[in-house]
């Protein structure tokens, strides 16, 4: 049985027919957290579950690995990528750099037709959050922030932008710690007023208290994993 997603995911196929069918329904499962960080992606189980050949799963997989959804591990196969602490600092770093300026150029290039977008991927959100599907919610939201960086038509930057929401999506999936955080539904609503009124500055403003919110919602603090010794481990009861 073919159970390939038709929704779209936050990437665009870098490969095409069955392959780009088959990523982009992987892409859409990572992202709504229903495939975690460091899950195995056996070759013969996708073959099997989405009715293509091997030769179209490996290339699935490896376009995946092209925009970091995926680690190809020599000797052991595909995994879902595990982003370190280190390494969602520096998303978050590099995010507050670029979207706060993006959603001031977002506001220069605002259109009605534009702003029925946002919306309608606010109201979305809303329903997923009340169908109590967190994980859709989540893609929703990081596609709302995609929206707004083609709305600004720097694709240059867009292509950063959607690169770093994907991997965001991953990092929010490892060290969420306030799960009640999905429910703060203001910020998108804030920003979709600001566009309206043609506010650059508090677009801008909202943006970076936006993802500063989000930062605060997840635990990076380096916490070292505790020791245990072989004795506790083996030891007979």
């Amino acid at each position: 049985m073919n159970r390939i997603a038709e929704n779209p995911a936050f990437i665009t196929p870098t490969v095409t027919g069955p392959a780009a069918k088959l990523m982009t329904s992987l892409s859409q499962a990572i992202h709504e957290h229903r495939l975690k960080p460091g899950t195995k992606l056996g070759e013969d189980d996708l073959s099997e579950i989405y009715g293509v050949s091997r030769t179209v799963v490996r290339a699935a997989l490896q376009a995946l690995s092209h925009v970091q959804l995926v680690e190809l591990k020599r000797n052991r196969g595909a995994f879902v990528a595990k982003p370190t602490i280190r390494e969602a600092r520096e998303v978050f770093e590099a995010r507050a750099l670029l979207e706060p300026r993006t959603a001031r150029s977002a506001t220069e290039r605002m259109t009605d037709a534009a702003l029925a977008r946002l919306e309608s991927h606010i109201a979305a959100e809303h329903q997923a959050i009340a169908e109590g599907e967190p994980g859709r919610a989540l893609r929703l939201s990081g596609q709302f922030h995609i929206e707004i960086s083609h709305i600004a038509d720097q694709e240059t930057i867009a292509g950063f932008i959607e690169r770093l929401v994907a991997r965001s999506s991953l990092i929010i999936a490892l060290y969420w710690k306030r799960e009640s955080a999905l429910c703060e539904k203001h910020a998108h609503h804030a920003l979709v007023e600001a566009f309206r009124r043609g506010d650059g500055d508090e677009a801008e403003a909202q943006m970076k208290s936006h993802l500063i919110d989000i930062v605060s919602a997840l635990d990076l603090r380096d916490t070292p994993e505790p020791e245990v010794s072989l004795r506790d481990i083996l030891a007979p009861e």
